[in-house]
């Protein structure tokens, strides 16, 4: 997108906000990079520069733009709808392994080599993984300055900083200023409920009544719940509570945890959850010009792909739903919880456990769950193979690698592989063909219609199962 100057041009001309995201405008004469909606003064052409991340702009010497905020801007799906090694990477910079593995982690997860990571980088993006964490680190930070009222010592930690000179030294550089003077007025009123109170930007239109129905009707019992617009779950540090207010922009994010070191992974996994870097024009462009989706794209214009919290979490309530009712395998959840999930300590309403880790449930005594011996079976292979670290389920996984190593599982068929592409590996063009509801609105060559919708199929079959409910409603 970045490379194509004329039409990132007329995007920053015209002030478009569906770019937002996708790439940064770097301003010569400023030293500063923005957002392509910035209300600022369109810069002469000969003096913009445009960059795919922000990292990169930053690497360059241009700091952020005050008044448009692109560190605040959402991200992207475009990565997503790639495979490869970069978008890999990005993936899992963005999950925080940096943060936790450090680079050696991150290129030992993706089998690569430091040197060869680095070189891949520097070619898509322009610059390598340290400084893609670091600019993150930095958006962390900011976000946490302006939203909390944690000390900057803690916050400074937190985001992943290894000293506080550190963390001044590359805040300054990131947004021209010293820390103290980022910092605003935290939470608005209404807002500062729980620990921390964040707000997560989101693309309009969005769609947030449907993804909550989806979320409520598949609510584990014990582990989540939806209620009064609202999404709550227990995590194995703490709670995470999600209120969408898509006419705000943003999704109200409050956060009870033990260990703030983990706030940044919270967030990525929560926009993850909500697909909130999702471009709705850009989906609804390809799939609206489609006569069997016009009227659903028409109709719900903000529709997204729910994700997940934990893709081993996803493979299990896939593995649970084969074959049955939602309300089946949500109670098939519900017992495999209470079976092998952690007991919280402090129980909130209703929620009182956090979901089962591959080691607890690889472990367990399975019978007298009410599932086939077929089924204890496949769960306990899924259960083995991620606990031992022959399968990730995660954004940084090869696509192709783990669809056939899941795919081998016993009592896992091509449904459930291509759900859990679609909604635990991020793949936007995953499409379950095989799905009941799906091949009867398609027909036997179902497949080959999906063709035409590349590469957003995973957005096709939630338009196609939201036309399928509300016909049966």
């Amino acid at each position: 997108m970045h490379e194509d100057f004329d039409r990132c041009y007329r995007a920053v001309r015209s002030r478009d906000q569906r770019f937002d995201g996708r790439f940064v405008t770097a301003v010569r004469t400023t030293g500063i990079y923005c957002r392509p909606s910035c209300p600022a003064q369109t810069p002469r052409r000969e003096n913009v520069r445009f960059f795919p991340r922000a990292a990169a702009a930053a690497a360059a010497g241009f700091r952020a733009c005050k008044r448009c905020r692109p560190d605040a801007a959402p991200g992207s799906r475009d990565w997503d709808a790639r495979a490869d090694l970069a978008a890999r990477a990005l993936r899992g910079i963005e999950g925080g392994l940096v943060d936790t593995d450090g680079v050696p982690g991150l290129a030992r997860r993706l089998a690569v080599s430091e040197r060869h990571l680095h070189r891949v980088l520097v070619r898509e993006i322009g610059v390598g993984p340290l400084a893609i964490a670091r600019t993150r680190r930095a958006q962390t930070a900011r976000m946490l300055i302006e939203h909390t009222d944690l000390s900057l010592t803690t916050i400074a930690f937190s985001a992943g900083f290894a000293s506080v000179r550190q963390f001044n030294d590359v805040m300054r550089a990131e947004f021209g200023a010293a820390p103290s003077e980022l910092r605003r007025t935290p939470a608005r009123a209404g807002e500062a409920v729980g620990a921390l109170t964040l707000r997560l930007a989101v693309r309009a239109p969005y769609d947030a009544a449907a993804l909550l129905a989806w979320l409520g009707t598949r609510a584990i019992p014990g582990v989540e719940e939806v209620t009064d617009g609202v999404y709550r779950r227990m995590l194995p540090i703490g709670l995470l509570e999600l209120e969408p207010r898509p006419d705000a922009g943003h999704v109200v994010a409050r956060l009870d945890v033990r260990d703030v070191t983990a706030v940044a992974g919270v967030v990525a996994t929560s926009r993850m959850l909500l697909d909130l870097d999702a471009d709705p024009t850009e989906i609804n462009a390809v799939l609206g010009a489609d006569p069997l989706l016009h009227d659903s794209v028409t109709h719900r214009p903000g529709l997204r792909v729910p994700g997940c919290i934990d893709g081993f979490e996803l493979a299990v309530r896939a593995v649970l739903g084969q074959q049955v009712s939602v309300a089946a395998a949500r109670t098939f959840a519900g017992r495999l919880v209470l079976r092998c999930g952690a007991a919280v300590e402090t129980p909130i309403g209703a929620l009182t456990h956090a979901f089962p880790t591959a080691a607890a449930v690889a472990d367990a005594d399975l019978a007298g769950l009410g599932l086939t011996g077929a089924r204890v079976r496949t769960l306990r292979a899924l259960a083995v193979a991620v606990a031992d670290g022959a399968l990730h389920l995660d954004p940084t996984a090869d696509r192709d690698e783990t669809r056939a190593r899941l795919g081998a599982l016993p009592g896992i068929g091509p449904w459930t592989v291509d759900y859990v592409a679609m909604r635990a590996l991020r793949d936007p063009d995953a499409f379950p063909a095989s799905d009941l509801v799906l091949r009867r609105r398609l027909g036997p060559d179902g497949a080959e219609q999906a063709e035409r919708w590349r590469p957003w199929r995973s957005y096709a079959a939630m338009h196609l199962w939201a036309q399928a409910t509300e016909e049966t409603t």
